[in-house]
């Protein structure tokens, strides 16, 4: 079993810049630059925050490879998925060439397969791996759920070492963090607390795009057992949460990052762009690299104090 302690702390599932059609790889450069300066433990590539699924191998290549380089050592994991289980494994062999921290890997979509299947699927994928696997568990988005036991069992593979944790089982989250053999992510960004003051390794989060140094903050206070005081972190993040996943993942964040001129809010369909009136909502918000005035509206407090 991978017992590597890089799966831990904040990972940002990082969203895809585009302009003019194209991945906009200046914008991505800055957006990890900004990211890593805020102490985020690690990035990952290609998950569905990143629209992955509308992007072809080039483009997600292309795009790896400049994320590593601005990156500057920081890890890095890659997200795949697909249903050919020949296929799947040629692009993990082709993402072996890369400095890969990991590789984020979902159960096969569309197919539903049994635990069996979902066992040799995620143990024949591990083999073809250099790097170590951390197993994308994400019913709503497979529609395949990845049961405890079958959990449990991978982790007796040696190149299985986290589950990012989107199953929405809360004794199966328990029960998994007790065992101690995967590490395990917070995937739900509102399960970030909960998950991480039981024992959780840490969280890949969307929302922390933004108010990243308190999400980091928030991390190591759970991780070092002050929950008082990471409550009081967490707490004034709930609505900033809320609102990013009020509308489909990445579109709020985006929009919200383009408003702030980091990026254009472009989107590839069949995603939309979010509702104007939430984007002016939540750009209310200020910033890290901004004075703490205000939260989003109806949330009270401080929110980047």
């Amino acid at each position: 079993m991978s017992t590597s302690p890089h799966f831990s702390g904040l990972w940002i599932p990082l969203v895809t810049p585009f302009r003019d059609g194209k991945v906009d790889h200046p914008a991505v450069t800055q957006l990890v630059k900004r990211l890593c300066a805020d102490g985020v433990a690690g990035l990952v590539v290609c998950g569905s925050t990143g629209e992955a699924a509308a992007l072809d191998g080039s483009e997600q290549l292309a795009l790896l490879a400049c994320v590593l380089q601005a990156a500057a050592g920081r890890p890095v994991l890659m997200g795949v998925s697909g249903y050919h289980l020949g296929e799947t494994r040629q692009w993990i062999k082709r993402l072996n060439q890369e400095a890969l921290a990991g590789l984020l890997l979902s159960a096969p979509h569309y197919i539903r397969p049994s635990q069996q299947g979902l066992a040799d699927w995620f143990r024949a994928l591990a083999d073809a791996s250099e790097a170590p696997i951390v197993v994308y568990d994400i019913p709503y988005r497979t529609g395949a759920s990845i049961m405890r036991d079958t959990l449990l069992q991978l982790a007796e593979h040696p190149n299985i070492g986290a589950v990012k944790d989107c199953g929405g089982d809360a004794a199966k989250t328990l029960a998994l963090i007790s065992q101690g053999r995967l590490q395990v992510l917070a995937g739900e960004d509102l399960q970030i607390f909960s998950t991480v003051a039981q024992g959780g390794s840490g969280a890949i989060a969307a929302s922390a795009h933004l108010a990243t140094q308190r999400f980091v903050r928030l991390l190591d206070l759970l991780s070092a057992g002050k929950l008082v005081e990471a409550r009081a972190v967490w707490l004034p993040l709930l609505p900033w949460i809320e609102a990013a996943f009020s509308e489909p993942n990445p579109g709020p964040v985006k929009g919200v990052l383009a408003a702030l001129g980091r990026m254009q809010p472009d989107l590839r369909a069949p995603m939309t762009a979010p509702g104007a009136a939430l984007v002016t909502r939540m750009a209310g918000v200020n910033y890290p690299d901004r004075p703490a005035t205000t939260i989003l509206a109806g949330g009270g407090g401080g929110i980047f104090r």
